[in-house]
């Protein structure tokens, strides 16, 4: 990791015995430093992996007993969202479908199969989901037809499917209580209010034609802002809800595709980014959004740099060590210390 205060880089290297795409952080007291990694296979047996990292030590530790087989490879994984350890000890992951795995210390067993389709066994891919902590009850899932389902995770039962875009949604991502935003094939930004179930809100187009929008994470630690990432393309749109349709920045100094992206946690000021240009790039844009789109002026620069040797899947910052961010790229999991 470079920046301008040439601050000597932790870098921290886990190689799992497969090629890896989707990652996670456990949120629990009790489990800091706890990681899941999902293989990136072209195959239908997949692997999702749990880790232990020790920050004092840089050391990684892994359970054979804590490697459990996934159907295809998993498009997201998330723990449950709480640091509270009162609170049950699952990882949701998607694909096919959605499942719910319960955590042990010597297993990991299949707790419960999600299928939103009420009129089939079989169920659309589902492209990614989103746990928020302010929302423990509910997930909210985005799938290959054009759909959205919210669940009752509790009760393990649909709250609600909304036909959400025109075409597949690719990704999703809770704001507050009852808020979320989608992205879809559709080129478009919805927001959408569950006390208003009926419609939804287009805060964003893309403005290249019949080009996809592929990523989307709101900033939870400060709503105003989204970031999203379209097919395709080196540039994060960051958006201010508060002005929709002109977009408050665009961060563009990738020289490839971005592939993922993942606002800093509590205060929200930063965001990372990653792409196939092997390059992690850490943004300061809170600080940079002043009062609307008309204050950005010139090309927003990256704070921090990180290469890397291949092009970088997915990236996940730390909810609870605020200053780790986990990259996957490769066979690697890699652990930066910003």
């Amino acid at each position: 990791m470079e920046s301008s205060s040439q601050k000597a880089p932790v870098i921290c290297t886990y190689v799992p015995q497969w090629p890896i795409y989707s990652l996670a952080w456990s949120a629990r007291r009790d489990k800091k430093s706890r990681l899941a990694i999902g293989s990136f296979l072209e195959d239908y047996s997949n692997k999702v992996e749990i880790v232990q990292f020790n920050s004092d030590t840089s050391d990684f530790t892994t359970d054979s007993r804590l490697i459990f087989d996934h159907p295809y490879s998993p498009t997201n994984l998330m723990f449950f969202p709480s640091e509270d350890v009162a609170n049950p000890d699952v990882i949701i992951t998607s694909g096919d479908y959605m499942r719910i795995w319960q955590i042990h210390d010597d297993r990991i067993e299949l707790k419960s199969l999600l299928n939103g389709n009420k009129c089939s066994e079989f169920n659309s891919a589902i492209t990614s989901f989103d746990w928020a902590d302010f929302d423990v009850h509910r997930v909210v899932t985005s799938s290959v037809d054009s759909t959205i389902v919210i669940w009752e995770i509790e009760k393990e039962t649909v709250y609600t499917q909304l036909v959400a875009h025109d075409k597949e949604v690719n990704d999703i991502s809770w704001g507050w209580f009852n808020i979320f935003a989608s992205v879809s094939g559709d080129g478009s930004v919805r927001v959408f209010d569950l006390r208003k179930k009926e419609r939804s809100t287009i805060i964003y187009e893309n403005p290249m034609q019949d080009c996809s929008l592929l990523r989307l994470e709101w900033n939870k630690s400060d709503p105003r802002f989204i970031a999203t990432v379209g097919m395709n393309s080196n540039k994060v749109v960051i958006l201010d809800i508060r002005f929709p349709s002109t977009p408050l920045m665009e961060l563009s100094r990738h020289r490839a595709s971005v592939n993922s992206i993942s606002w800093a946690p509590c205060t929200g000021r930063k965001i990372c980014s990653v792409g196939d240009d092997s390059r992690a790039l850490i943004w300061d844009v809170v600080s940079k959004a002043g009062n609307g789109p008309e204050n950005i002026t010139g090309q927003t620069e990256p704070e921090m740099w990180y290469g890397s040797v291949g092009g970088i899947n997915n990236v996940r910052w730390s909810p609870v060590e605020m200053d780790w961010i986990a990259i996957a790229f490769l066979t690697k999991l890699q652990l930066l210390k910003v």
